[in-house]
């Protein structure tokens, strides 16, 4: 295994000194070493892995130096462009370090939306014709992959990436970071919500824990569970999802349950689903100011005004609460309001160790969902 803190001052004794991306769960511990070891402003947490490579090409273009950018390989389709239109070598030809999570290896096992992004993942960098190496448990030592990897990006002033699989990393901790603490967990608000919505409200739960939170309490209730899509992949897509049915089944209530890193991941989103104006759109984020999902890296969701940009993206109604009596009167005028409109809920970071996860698979989701829909 790799020590995450020997490979990140490897990179830096060696001129890598920026370094921007989204977190993943396989990186979680270069990630957190990430955050104890970078100085002031050379570490920034992107809203989505198409925007890190922009931010990466903007400090090369100040500095003439490398930059490195992290994702979880889900994130490729976020970054093909950029990759493909700016940092090629034949446009801007930017020398840029990848660092990729491997999701879904073969063979190893993997929840079901990794598993073809994994499958397909080394032959997409093939495609793109960016050169790669394999990094595993058994690497005890990186220098001569990170060697590798620097003579190429600066040699060829192109990309190189570094494909990391699952526990490569040793264990990092990092020091106890004071977060807000909120009285309502993620899993309260969520079963609350659930509580209160009817029959045939119909319910859209973003990517990550939040899908899962839903799913159990569904069978703790002893429901089924047709009536949420969980959107076990494509994170910050949940609301478009939410609104392209909203806008079909006008007479039904359509309540999505989104994240705020998956909101600011693709806020051009809010801009569609205000104008739209469907009347049925509810959408209610559950905002814990971090990546809960993937280890708690922040993100950036408390320090500006989600009601504000809800309210200039044309949301007739936006509400906010962080206690349960907040919540209850909320969830009230949330469901007499005309939408599109939005709920924030702030809610403290964490999970049950024993939260479990969905046993349909995502097709059984799918056809129960539609029937439910169409009923």
């Amino acid at each position: 295994m790799i020590d995450p803190q020997a490979f990140i001052q490897h990179l830096q004794v060696n001129g890598v000194e920026f370094f921007t991306g989204v977190p993943d769960s396989l990186l979680k511990d270069f990630c957190a070493c990430l955050e104890h070891v970078s100085r002031s402003g050379q570490h920034i947490i992107s809203a989505n892995e198409g925007g890190a490579v922009a931010l990466a090409l903007g400090y090369h273009l100040a500095t003439r130096k490398v930059p490195l950018v992290y994702l979880q390989n889900s994130g490729l389709g976020n970054i093909v462009n950029p990759l493909l239109s700016l940092a090629d070598p034949e446009v801007y030809s930017v020398p840029l370090v990848l660092v990729i999570g491997w999701r879904g290896e073969p063979g190893v096992h993997d929840e079901p939306q990794h598993k073809k992004q994994g499958r397909v993942m080394l032959a997409m960098l093939e495609a793109m014709e960016i050169p790669y190496s394999i990094l595993g448990p058994e690497t005890d030592e990186s220098s001569v992959a990170l060697a590798n990897a620097l003579a190429h990006v600066r040699n060829a002033s192109a990309p190189f990436a570094l494909v990391i699989k699952k526990g490569t990393f040793q264990p990092f901790t990092l020091p106890r970071l004071d977060k807000p603490d909120f009285s309502l967990s993620r899993e309260a608000a969520i079963q609350q919500v659930i509580g209160f919505l009817g029959d045939r409200d119909v319910v859209i739960s973003t990517t990550g824990m939040s899908s899962r939170e839903v799913y159990e309490y569904r069978h703790q209730r002893g429901e089924g569970h047709q009536r949420d899509f969980l959107t076990v992949g494509g994170m910050g897509h949940a609301s478009q999802i939410a609104l392209g049915i909203a806008i079909q089944k006008p007479d039904r209530s359509v309540y999505c349950l989104d994240g705020d890193g998956a909101l600011l991941m693709h806020m051009g989103a809010l801009a569609i689903n205000g104008v739209r104006k469907a009347r049925n759109f509810k959408h209610i984020v559950l905002n814990n100011g971090a990546h809960d999902s993937v280890g708690g890296q922040r993100t950036v969701a408390l320090d500006v005004d989600i009601q504000g940009f809800a309210r200039a993206a044309a949301y007739e109604s936006v509400f906010r609460a962080q206690t349960k009596q907040e919540l209850d009167v909320c969830l009230v005028e949330l469901q007499r309001s005309n939408g599109p409109s939005l709920l924030e809920i702030r809610v403290r970071c964490g999970a049950r160790k024993d939260l479990g996860r969905p046993v349909t698979t995502p097709s059984q989701n799918k056809n129960a969902f539609m029937d439910f829909v169409e009923s």
